[in-house]
């Protein structure tokens, strides 16, 4: 599963959003997005395996617990690829941007 499909959930996303702040256990991810998507345990750890499936959190077995934490190269993909897609829409945008300041300049000459 490539990271973007695996983005494409709010719950996946909350997860990822809480380890950017720093490694967390299985555990206190599930009651973190138990809690605020109303999901059990079981349903959190099928969201965590999808995220190391798509490669974007790595997992280490400490003793009874599952420490996840961030993987960087995925998400400097993504990041590239945004940057890619951004650089069009800039283009796009500063265009528009500067078409409009015409046509208020233009309506203004008029008056």
């Amino acid at each position: 599963m490539e990271a973007f499909d695996a983005l494409g959930d709010p719950v996946r996303r909350r997860m990822v959003q809480l380890l950017a702040h720093g490694e967390s256990t299985a555990g206190e991810l599930a009651r973190a997005v138990g809690d605020e998507f109303s999901i059990s345990q079981p349903a959190a750890s099928r969201h965590l395996r999808v995220l190391r499936e798509a490669e974007l959190v790595t997992s280490e077995v400490d003793g009874a617990r599952r420490i996840y934490r961030l993987q960087r190269g995925p998400f400097d993909e993504l990041e590239d690829w945004l940057t890619e897609v951004r650089a069009f829409w800039d283009h796009k945008l500063d265009a528009l941007e500067t078409e409009v300041a015409r046509g208020i300049r233009a309506r203004r000459a008029d008056e």
